[in-house]
Protein backbone atom coordinates (compact mmCIF):
# COMPACT_ATOMS: atom_id res chain seq x y z
CA UNK A 1 0.00 0.00 0.00
CA UNK A 2 1.80 3.41 -0.94
CA UNK A 3 0.99 5.93 1.87
CA UNK A 4 2.55 8.93 0.32
CA UNK A 5 5.00 10.55 -1.89
CA UNK A 6 7.30 12.97 0.03
CA UNK A 7 10.05 15.74 -1.51
CA UNK A 8 12.75 16.09 0.55
CA UNK A 9 15.47 18.53 -0.61
CA UNK A 10 15.73 17.54 -4.88
CA UNK A 11 15.03 13.81 -3.80
CA UNK A 12 11.62 12.90 -3.98
CA UNK A 13 10.51 9.66 -1.40
CA UNK A 14 7.64 7.33 -1.87
CA UNK A 15 6.62 4.97 0.16
CA UNK A 16 4.92 1.86 0.75
CA UNK A 17 3.70 -0.14 3.80
CA UNK A 18 4.81 -3.51 3.58
CA UNK A 19 4.03 -4.74 7.32
CA UNK A 20 3.52 -3.68 11.03
CA UNK A 21 6.82 -2.70 12.69
CA UNK A 22 6.81 -5.90 14.37
CA UNK A 23 7.64 -7.87 11.49
CA UNK A 24 10.52 -6.21 10.49
CA UNK A 25 11.57 -5.56 6.44
CA UNK A 26 15.09 -6.28 6.16
CA UNK A 27 16.62 -8.35 2.95
CA UNK A 28 15.41 -6.60 0.13
CA UNK A 29 16.35 -7.54 -4.05
CA UNK A 30 14.68 -7.26 -7.13
CA UNK A 31 13.06 -10.56 -8.57
CA UNK A 32 13.20 -12.05 -11.79
CA UNK A 33 9.31 -11.07 -12.22
CA UNK A 34 10.44 -7.77 -12.10
CA UNK A 35 8.61 -7.31 -8.19
CA UNK A 36 10.72 -6.46 -5.04
CA UNK A 37 11.11 -9.12 -2.43
CA UNK A 38 11.94 -8.72 0.62
CA UNK A 39 12.42 -10.73 3.92
CA UNK A 40 10.48 -10.39 7.20
CA UNK A 41 12.73 -11.01 9.55
CA UNK A 42 10.73 -11.00 12.65
CA UNK A 43 7.68 -12.59 11.16
CA UNK A 44 9.49 -15.38 9.40
CA UNK A 45 8.20 -14.11 6.24
CA UNK A 46 9.44 -13.44 2.31
CA UNK A 47 7.02 -10.83 0.82
CA UNK A 48 6.35 -9.23 -2.63
CA UNK A 49 5.81 -5.62 -3.64
CA UNK A 50 4.73 -5.62 -6.95
CA UNK A 51 4.69 -2.06 -9.43
CA UNK A 52 1.45 -1.03 -8.65
CA UNK A 53 2.12 -0.91 -4.87
CA UNK A 54 0.39 -4.21 -3.78
CA UNK A 55 1.93 -6.71 -1.22
CA UNK A 56 1.88 -10.56 -0.69
CA UNK A 57 3.17 -12.10 1.84
CA UNK A 58 4.35 -15.83 2.10
CA UNK A 59 4.38 -16.93 5.72
CA UNK A 60 7.76 -20.05 5.59
CA UNK A 61 7.23 -23.29 8.06
CA UNK A 62 8.40 -22.02 11.09
CA UNK A 63 8.02 -18.41 12.19
CA UNK A 64 11.24 -18.20 14.13
CA UNK A 65 13.15 -18.69 11.04
CA UNK A 66 14.56 -15.46 10.83
CA UNK A 67 14.96 -15.04 7.01
CA UNK A 68 17.86 -12.30 6.30
CA UNK A 69 19.38 -11.67 2.97
CA UNK A 70 17.61 -12.35 -0.15
CA UNK A 71 18.93 -12.29 -3.69
CA UNK A 72 17.96 -13.73 -7.20
CA UNK A 73 18.73 -17.30 -8.04
CA UNK A 74 20.22 -18.71 -11.32
CA UNK A 75 17.20 -20.76 -11.60
CA UNK A 76 14.38 -18.00 -11.43
CA UNK A 77 13.81 -18.51 -7.95
CA UNK A 78 14.55 -16.02 -5.03
CA UNK A 79 16.93 -17.75 -2.26
CA UNK A 80 17.31 -16.43 0.91
CA UNK A 81 19.25 -17.48 4.69
CA UNK A 82 17.30 -18.15 7.67
CA UNK A 83 19.26 -17.15 10.36
CA UNK A 84 17.18 -18.62 13.08
CA UNK A 85 17.04 -22.25 11.93
CA UNK A 86 20.54 -22.26 9.91
CA UNK A 87 18.82 -23.11 6.61
CA UNK A 88 18.88 -22.00 3.16
CA UNK A 89 15.15 -20.92 1.71
CA UNK A 90 14.02 -21.03 -1.75
CA UNK A 91 10.91 -19.60 -3.23
CA UNK A 92 9.34 -19.32 -6.69
CA UNK A 93 7.66 -16.29 -7.97
CA UNK A 94 4.35 -17.95 -7.35
CA UNK A 95 5.42 -18.59 -3.70
CA UNK A 96 5.82 -21.80 -3.43
CA UNK A 97 9.03 -22.27 -0.84
CA UNK A 98 11.47 -25.20 0.22
CA UNK A 99 14.14 -24.84 2.64
CA UNK A 100 17.61 -26.68 2.49
CA UNK A 101 19.34 -27.53 6.16
CA UNK A 102 22.79 -26.94 6.61
CA UNK A 103 25.53 -29.64 7.85
CA UNK A 104 26.96 -26.92 10.68
CA UNK A 105 24.54 -24.62 12.68
CA UNK A 106 26.58 -21.66 11.43
CA UNK A 107 23.61 -18.88 11.30
CA UNK A 108 23.94 -18.06 7.60
CA UNK A 109 23.50 -14.39 7.04
CA UNK A 110 24.60 -12.96 3.35
CA UNK A 111 24.20 -14.79 -0.31
CA UNK A 112 24.98 -14.15 -3.78
CA UNK A 113 24.36 -16.13 -6.93
CA UNK A 114 27.78 -17.04 -7.76
CA UNK A 115 29.34 -16.88 -11.41
CA UNK A 116 29.27 -21.10 -11.27
CA UNK A 117 25.42 -21.29 -11.23
CA UNK A 118 25.21 -21.93 -7.43
CA UNK A 119 24.24 -19.60 -4.50
CA UNK A 120 27.50 -18.78 -1.65
CA UNK A 121 26.51 -17.55 1.90
CA UNK A 122 28.39 -16.79 5.01
CA UNK A 123 27.55 -18.34 8.42
CA UNK A 124 28.13 -15.63 11.09
CA UNK A 125 28.97 -18.11 13.57
CA UNK A 126 30.80 -20.49 12.23
CA UNK A 127 33.79 -18.91 10.10
CA UNK A 128 32.51 -20.89 7.14
CA UNK A 129 31.72 -19.95 3.74
CA UNK A 130 29.00 -22.13 2.00
CA UNK A 131 27.91 -23.21 -1.62
CA UNK A 132 24.32 -24.40 -2.32
CA UNK A 133 23.74 -25.98 -6.17
CA UNK A 134 20.49 -25.59 -7.15
CA UNK A 135 19.50 -28.40 -6.01
CA UNK A 136 20.22 -28.24 -2.65
CA UNK A 137 23.82 -30.01 -2.11
CA UNK A 138 26.22 -27.89 0.16
CA UNK A 139 29.65 -27.18 0.65
CA UNK A 140 31.24 -25.79 3.14
CA UNK A 141 34.26 -24.11 3.61
CA UNK A 142 36.20 -22.85 6.19
CA UNK A 143 38.01 -19.77 6.90
CA UNK A 144 41.55 -19.49 8.44
CA UNK A 145 40.06 -16.75 11.26
CA UNK A 146 38.57 -17.32 14.31
CA UNK A 147 35.52 -15.10 15.44
CA UNK A 148 35.84 -13.36 12.23
CA UNK A 149 31.53 -13.20 11.44
CA UNK A 150 32.17 -13.09 7.54
CA UNK A 151 28.81 -11.42 6.86
CA UNK A 152 27.65 -10.20 3.25
CA UNK A 153 28.57 -11.53 0.16
CA UNK A 154 28.88 -10.57 -3.33
CA UNK A 155 30.33 -12.39 -6.89
CA UNK A 156 33.47 -9.95 -7.49
CA UNK A 157 34.73 -9.24 -11.54
CA UNK A 158 37.35 -11.80 -11.77
CA UNK A 159 35.17 -14.44 -11.05
CA UNK A 160 35.22 -15.21 -7.09
CA UNK A 161 33.50 -14.32 -4.43
CA UNK A 162 33.96 -11.55 -2.38
CA UNK A 163 32.45 -10.84 1.24
CA UNK A 164 33.14 -9.19 4.51
CA UNK A 165 34.51 -10.24 7.98
CA UNK A 166 32.24 -7.98 10.45
CA UNK A 167 34.44 -8.85 13.67
CA UNK A 168 37.74 -9.82 11.78
CA UNK A 169 38.23 -6.39 10.30
CA UNK A 170 38.80 -7.58 6.85
CA UNK A 171 37.24 -8.43 2.96
CA UNK A 172 37.85 -11.81 2.05
CA UNK A 173 38.05 -13.44 -1.36
CA UNK A 174 36.97 -17.13 -2.19
CA UNK A 175 37.27 -18.76 -5.74
CA UNK A 176 35.00 -21.14 -7.08
CA UNK A 177 37.49 -24.22 -5.55
CA UNK A 178 37.75 -22.55 -2.08
CA UNK A 179 40.73 -21.16 -1.83
CA UNK A 180 40.53 -18.50 0.59
CA UNK A 181 42.37 -14.89 0.69
CA UNK A 182 41.86 -11.96 3.53
CA UNK A 183 42.70 -8.14 3.33
CA UNK A 184 42.75 -6.26 6.64
CA UNK A 185 41.10 -2.94 6.33
CA UNK A 186 43.13 0.33 7.56
CA UNK A 187 40.86 1.13 10.36
CA UNK A 188 40.40 -0.52 13.23
CA UNK A 189 37.27 -1.35 14.36
CA UNK A 190 36.06 -0.89 10.70
CA UNK A 191 33.28 -3.90 11.23
CA UNK A 192 32.53 -4.25 7.29
CA UNK A 193 28.99 -5.68 6.44
CA UNK A 194 27.35 -4.69 3.09
CA UNK A 195 29.77 -5.82 -0.01
CA UNK A 196 28.66 -4.69 -3.52
CA UNK A 197 30.17 -4.78 -7.04
CA UNK A 198 30.79 -1.76 -9.12
CA UNK A 199 33.09 -1.92 -12.54
CA UNK A 200 36.14 -3.35 -11.63
CA UNK A 201 36.48 -3.20 -7.58
CA UNK A 202 34.17 -4.03 -4.40
CA UNK A 203 32.50 -1.72 -2.09
CA UNK A 204 31.79 -2.24 1.25
CA UNK A 205 30.54 -0.40 4.36
CA UNK A 206 32.12 0.23 7.73
CA UNK A 207 29.15 0.31 10.10
CA UNK A 208 31.48 0.74 13.16
CA UNK A 209 33.61 3.45 11.48
CA UNK A 210 31.15 5.58 9.35
CA UNK A 211 33.18 4.95 6.03
CA UNK A 212 32.66 3.72 2.92
CA UNK A 213 35.51 1.60 1.52
CA UNK A 214 36.87 0.26 -2.15
CA UNK A 215 39.00 -2.54 -2.76
CA UNK A 216 40.46 -3.81 -6.00
CA UNK A 217 40.59 -7.38 -7.19
CA UNK A 218 44.72 -7.26 -5.88
CA UNK A 219 43.35 -6.10 -2.58
CA UNK A 220 44.07 -2.50 -2.53
CA UNK A 221 41.74 -1.04 0.03
CA UNK A 222 40.88 2.75 -0.16
CA UNK A 223 38.30 4.03 2.45
CA UNK A 224 35.82 7.46 2.67
CA UNK A 225 34.94 8.82 5.49
CA UNK A 226 31.32 9.93 5.36
CA UNK A 227 30.30 13.57 6.91
CA UNK A 228 28.23 11.77 9.46
CA UNK A 229 31.05 9.06 11.34
CA UNK A 230 27.83 7.46 13.56
CA UNK A 231 25.70 7.07 10.85
CA UNK A 232 26.18 3.38 11.02
CA UNK A 233 26.28 2.85 7.20
CA UNK A 234 24.71 -1.09 6.91
CA UNK A 235 23.86 -2.36 3.60
CA UNK A 236 24.75 -1.17 -0.53
CA UNK A 237 24.29 -1.36 -3.69
CA UNK A 238 25.67 0.06 -7.34
CA UNK A 239 23.76 2.12 -9.56
CA UNK A 240 23.92 1.63 -13.32
CA UNK A 241 25.67 5.09 -13.23
CA UNK A 242 28.02 3.83 -11.15
CA UNK A 243 27.12 5.31 -8.28
CA UNK A 244 26.91 3.55 -4.98
CA UNK A 245 23.97 3.48 -2.42
CA UNK A 246 23.71 2.39 1.34
CA UNK A 247 21.88 2.52 4.16
CA UNK A 248 22.49 4.71 7.26
CA UNK A 249 20.77 2.75 9.61
CA UNK A 250 21.89 4.96 12.33
CA UNK A 251 20.69 8.34 10.93
CA UNK A 252 17.72 7.26 9.38
CA UNK A 253 19.00 8.38 5.80
CA UNK A 254 20.05 7.04 2.47
CA UNK A 255 23.39 8.08 1.21
CA UNK A 256 25.26 7.76 -2.10
CA UNK A 257 28.58 8.04 -3.08
CA UNK A 258 30.16 9.06 -6.84
CA UNK A 259 33.28 6.68 -7.59
CA UNK A 260 35.64 9.79 -7.03
CA UNK A 261 34.41 9.90 -3.73
CA UNK A 262 31.53 12.97 -3.55
CA UNK A 263 28.74 12.26 -0.75
CA UNK A 264 25.04 13.27 -0.94
CA UNK A 265 22.70 12.55 2.01
CA UNK A 266 19.15 11.45 1.39
CA UNK A 267 16.97 11.82 4.58
CA UNK A 268 13.66 9.46 5.02
CA UNK A 269 10.43 11.46 5.88
CA UNK A 270 9.65 9.14 8.43
CA UNK A 271 11.04 8.47 12.48
CA UNK A 272 12.72 5.99 13.52
CA UNK A 273 13.23 4.71 9.83
CA UNK A 274 15.67 1.84 10.71
CA UNK A 275 16.97 1.06 7.34
CA UNK A 276 18.53 -2.07 6.47
CA UNK A 277 18.71 -3.60 2.99
CA UNK A 278 18.56 -1.63 -0.60
CA UNK A 279 18.59 -2.12 -3.91
CA UNK A 280 18.50 -0.44 -7.44
CA UNK A 281 15.76 -1.59 -9.64
CA UNK A 282 17.28 -1.21 -13.09
CA UNK A 283 15.74 2.23 -14.14
CA UNK A 284 17.75 3.90 -11.37
CA UNK A 285 15.05 4.08 -9.09
CA UNK A 286 16.67 3.31 -4.95
CA UNK A 287 14.37 1.23 -2.93
CA UNK A 288 15.18 0.41 0.83
CA UNK A 289 13.55 -1.50 3.32
CA UNK A 290 12.94 -0.26 6.88
CA UNK A 291 12.37 -2.10 9.74
CA UNK A 292 9.52 -0.36 10.91
CA UNK A 293 7.48 -1.82 8.02
CA UNK A 294 8.10 0.06 5.31
CA UNK A 295 9.57 0.18 1.70
CA UNK A 296 11.05 3.53 0.33
CA UNK A 297 11.58 4.37 -3.47
CA UNK A 298 13.60 7.22 -3.80
CA UNK A 299 12.86 8.59 -7.53
CA UNK A 300 16.24 8.23 -10.23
Amino acid sequence: MTVGRTTVGRTTVERFVVSDGAAGPYGLTVGPDGALWFTLVHAGEVGRLAADGSVTRYGLDAPGCAPSVITAGPDGALWFTRTGDHRIGRITVDGEARCYELPTAGGPYGIAAGPDGALWFTELNADRIGRITVDGEVTEHPLPVSGGYPSMITAGPDGALWFTLNQGGAVGRITADGEVALHPLPTKGAAPVGIARAGDALWFVEIGAGQIGRITVAGEVTEHPLPDRAARPHAIAAAPDGRLWFTEWGAGRIGSLTPDGRYAGHPLPVEGAEPHGITVTPDGAVHAALEIGEIVRLAP
